[in-house]
């Protein structure tokens, strides 16, 4: 039996490979070696333990409200510190890191558990990215003291990279003393960022003395409303006051989250907090290196830059991306980029709202009903669900499967080589080439029959090249 019996034969395509291989085809070209950490920083295995170690606490806590459909109230906090022997307050702190680290998800008030909770135990990558999660919601983590004014703090917080980066350039323990400079260093240059000039003549500057004699009057005063404003004011206009409280906040908050250590008068980032800061920095560079700068591109030629990178980089564009607009126009313009006609556009916008998350949800939810959208929309349902990125094909019909097939086809015809093309016959659900035709030529996909044509021009087999002409013909001309 020969190929050139197509029709007649039992011709097999290979083993199936799970629809995330396929539709990662089309970006499957060269880009930069992937960075090296720096030396002395630990294995991938050893930095997820000491990950496993700061989340232990989250991480049952986050399990046991997913087993009883906790909602975070306070009767269920109670009843958590009986069943785990923790304090009221452990489970407090540890509730809120579990949905910050995103080990726990509340879907209409109910807790169920995020993805990364069930591949905590098998999946390196995923316990570090959570502990990530945590490292970035430091802020919230430990409130800044309420007697700060807010507008203070947020420069503190925005300053505090800076810090981070010292620190890390140091590898080794740094005088808090050195850190405060730059710290005032870089708040007075973020103001100057945002011209904050005074008008007409400048005042002449007040002693130091004269300016904690202000704050320390404000202070009596507070006892009143009127007081508290006051003091905010104060606090606001001259942050200098306030700088050395808030780098201790801003310490202690990132030694809570196992980011780093304090000793006596001095600081020092643990191998976690170390990596994470590489990890940033490089982010940072790879984002300075895109094609057309993609954070102030709309969401169409971000993901077209995007395209170009690993999956790795890519998702660090996205979060970047995503950082400067607010959630709710973020998602629509990305649903928007995916109802166009690039294919590979709606693949990866899937993948953009996969680092969004639970407040993409509804939108999703939503785009399912879309015929064009809704395989990407089932999967990315399951997955934010709980479901293995490899098994989450499952969800999708037969037609819904065939019809992703020739979408993900054409992005890989539009976008990349023809040996791809060819290869992304292993990823189709039929057994059967005949099958795989049948079921394509019925599925009325829009770009049936460019990808058929594209295909039997790449298929080396002469035999498989002409049936696969001959159904392409077929939808063309309406043929059976």
């Amino acid at each position: 039996m020969t190929s050139r019996n197509l029709r007649d034969s039992r011709l097999r395509l290979v083993r199936p490979r799970p629809t995330a291989t396929a539709r990662r085809a089309a970006t499957n070209r060269r880009t930069r070696p992937a960075p090296r950490p720096p030396e002395g920083t630990p294995p991938t295995a050893e930095l997820a333990g000491q990950a496993r170690e700061v989340l232990a606490d989250a991480v049952r806590i986050a399990r046991w409200a997913a087993s009883h459909h906790a909602e975070g109230s306070a009767a269920d906090r109670d009843r958590a510190a009986g069943e785990l022997r923790l304090t009221p307050g452990q489970v407090h702190a540890g509730w809120d890191r579990a949905r910050l680290a995103g080990l726990v998800e509340l879907h209409g008030g109910t807790a169920r558990p995020g993805w990364r909770l069930n591949a905590w135990e098998r999946d390196d990558s995923a316990v570090l990215r959570g502990w990530v999660a945590l490292f970035d919601a430091w802020p919230l983590v430990h409130p800044a003291p309420a007697e700060v004014a807010p507008a203070a703090v947020a420069e503190a917080v925005e300053a505090v990279p800076q810090v981070l980066s010292l620190l890390q350039l140091s590898a080794g323990p740094v005088l808090l003393p050195a850190l405060l400079d730059l710290l005032r260093q870089r708040v007075a240059e973020l103001r100057e960022e945002r011209c904050e000039v005074p008008y007409g003549p400048e005042p002449a500057p007040a002693p130091a003395d004269a300016a904690a004699t202000d704050v320390a009057a404000t202070d009596a005063a507070g006892s009143d409303a009127a007081g508290g404003e006051v003091a905010a004011a104060v606090l606001a206009d001259r942050p200098e006051t306030v700088l050395p409280a808030l780098l201790d906040w801003a310490l202690e908050g990132l030694a809570a989250v196992g980011a780093l250590t304090l000793g006596d008068g001095h600081a020092t980032l643990t191998p976690l907090g170390s990596w994470a800061v590489w990890v940033k920095l490089e982010q940072i560079c790879v984002a300075a290196q895109s094609p057309a700068g993609h954070i102030e591109q709309s969401a169409e030629e971000m993901l077209r830059g995007c395209a170009r990178l690993s999956p790795g980089p890519a998702r660090a564009e996205y979060r970047a991306w995503l950082a400067a607009r607010t959630v709710s126009s973020a998602v629509s313009e990305l649903v928007a980029a995916a109802r166009g006609e690039d294919a590979l556009l709606r693949g990866l916008a899937f993948d953009a709202l996969r680092v969004v998350g639970a407040a993409a949800e509804a939108d999703v939810r939503a785009a399912a009903e879309e015929p064009s959208l809704r395989p990407y929309a089932l999967l990315w349902l399951a997955e934010y669900e709980g479901a293995d990125p490899d098994d989450a094909a499952e969800v999708l019909t037969r037609e819904e499967a065939t019809w992703l097939w020739v979408d993900t086809a054409a992005a890989v015809a539009d976008h990349g080589e023809s040996a791809l093309l060819v290869r992304h016959l292993d990823s189709a659900v039929q057994g059967t080439v005949p099958a795989l035709l049948d079921e394509v030529r019925a599925v009325g996909h829009p770009r049936t029959v460019q990808v058929l044509v594209a295909l039997a021009a790449a298929h080396p087999d002469p035999a498989l090249a002409k049936a696969v002409r001959r159904a392409a013909f077929q939808v063309h001309t309406g043929g059976s």
